[in-house]
């Protein structure tokens, strides 16, 4: 039986108790709580491998348990929202989010994408690489560590952060398109989404670029996507 252990923030009881059901018969070990406070505490007792967090929640909103867990953290989070504007969905993802995901869905569409995270979670934290340490100019990444390090000063990314940072440097110089990049990190395609690889590069770039308005490592290709600058 597959043990991975799944926190479910969620107000709406009928909803919440759908998605644990349809989690239980996938095999995953399902904990439910149905307000802010009560996902923080039960976050930190019970170390869950991934939290589906809705964001309007009673006593702590969703954003806020977000942040935290940031901090502690680096599992998938999925935001559910009845919200479906372009402006949430960014400042959830903004915030430390891998995942967004608007009501109603299909409890279907959601497992897909819970396993899509938990795949490539296990694929970057849990395989222990002699080559997971890649350098580049004043960049380093321990994949294995989920660290980076700008000019040898520790900076802070979150999982999606690190694995999209990751890939560019690993493979410096090939421009990827958005769509190849969602597809890389995120593992399925989905109308709009794409617009999420722009959120997390203007992210990564405020983290490790001296200036992020002049780009030194991450490179915008006009008209096609990304690429890491190959000429450092």
């Amino acid at each position: 039986m597959n043990a991975d252990k799944i926190l479910i923030v969620e107000d709406e009881a009928e909803l919440g108790e759908l998605v644990r059901d349809y989690l239980t018969v996938e095999g995953y070990q399902v904990i439910l709580a149905y307000n802010g406070e009560e996902g923080l505490q039960l976050f930190y007792q019970e170390q869950p491998i991934l939290v589906v967090l809705d964001i309007m929640l009673p006593h702590l909103n969703g954003t806020e348990v977000c942040r935290k867990i940031r901090q502690e953290s680096t599992v998938p989070i999925l935001m559910m929202s009845a919200k479906q504007s372009d402006a949430d969905k960014i400042i959830g993802l903004g915030i430390g989010a891998d995942d967004y995901i608007t009501k109603p869905f299909s409890p279907g569409e959601l497992v897909a994408r819970i396993k899509a995270q938990l795949r490539r979670y296990k694929h970057f934290s849990g395989q222990k690489q002699c080559e997971g340490i890649v350098s580049y100019g004043e960049l380093k990444l321990d994949k294995n560590r989920f660290e980076v390090y700008v000019k040898e000063k520790k900076v802070d990314l979150t999982a999606k952060e690190f694995q999209l940072l990751y890939l560019l440097v690993a493979n410096k110089g090939q421009v990827y398109t958005k769509e190849q990049l969602y597809e890389q990190i995120w593992g399925y395609n989905h109308i709009g989404d794409v617009n999420t690889v722009t959120v997390y590069i203007r992210k990564i770039r405020e983290k490790i670029e001296v200036d992020s308005s002049k780009p030194q490592y991450i490179q915008t290709v006009w008209g096609i996507g990304y690429r890491l600058n190959d000429a450092l």
